[in-house]
């Protein structure tokens, strides 16, 4: 089975004891934190390395690292493959910053966005612009029904099954 097939089936299983899985989050959410600390020191670096070796590089388990890959994905310059992944699989971590941000502030990860690192990257005004891009882009916007005895919204005066609405009722 591949490697995030069997994480995904740990860090997300029905039948875990709760306790075992907050004690697993808690600790991942730590480990996921002090990798991003590192990375975000020097963004522009792109680190590559099979799985095992950057599992090794920053002292987690094969699992972690794999949940870790997992959650990156989507703000990678170039996607890894995560799905058939394995210990010996090359993946690397050349991230887009904004994006990254932006995933961040989506996944409402305030220990990830709210690292100091950001603060060498982006000036607080930058911070505060992704962070109200990235919420804008998931507000839903819903467009006031028009109804037939409506004035019509072109301002003509009419109703609108008499000008724009015609023939749609």
């Amino acid at each position: 089975m591949a490697l995030l097939q069997q994480w995904r089936d740990m860090a997300y299983s029905e039948k875990a004891d709760r306790a075992q899985l907050q004690k697993l989050w808690t600790d991942y959410f730590q480990k996921e934190k002090e990798i991003y600390s590192i990375l975000l020191k020097n963004p522009d670096e792109v680190v590559k390395g099979t799985v095992k070796e950057l599992a090794d590089k920053y002292s987690i388990d094969v699992m972690t690292m794999t949940g870790f890959l997992d959650g990156i994905n989507d703000s990678l310059k170039e996607q890894n493959p995560i799905e058939e992944m394995e210990e010996d699989t090359e993946v690397q971590l050349g991230f887009d910053k904004e994006l990254l941000y932006k995933n961040m502030v989506a996944a409402g990860a305030d220990w990830l966005y709210g690292l100091e690192e950001w603060n060498d990257i982006f000036s607080e005004e930058k911070q505060k612009e992704l962070y109200k891009e990235q919420k804008a882009s998931q507000t839903v916007r819903k467009e006031n029904k028009v109804y037939p005895n409506d004035p019509c919204p072109c301002g003509s005066g009419k109703k609108y099954k008499k000008c724009h609405g015609k023939g749609k009722f």
